[in-house]
């Protein structure tokens, strides 16, 4: 029951992590594009997506250590 649980929550931080990825790329291309950028929002959307993949990566850390080695 509790691997099934930990299972979903990293499933979630994946999407959470892969969703605040692709934000801050569409917001890096609209850099690209000639279109004025809010720094101040970038630098956001950097620590947001930073923060998601951080805590997927310490979610997929406790959940290979709590799994029995073989």
């Amino acid at each position: 029951m509790r691997d099934h649980r930990e299972a979903e929550r990293v499933e979630e931080l994946r999407e959470e992590a892969r969703y605040r990825r692709e934000r801050l790329a569409l917001y890096k291309a609209r850099l690209y594009c000639g279109r004025p950028l809010d720094q101040s929002k970038l630098r956001e959307l950097q620590r947001s997506s930073d923060g998601a993949a951080e805590r997927l990566r310490h979610a997929e850390q406790r959940g290979a250590a709590s799994r029995p080695s073989a």
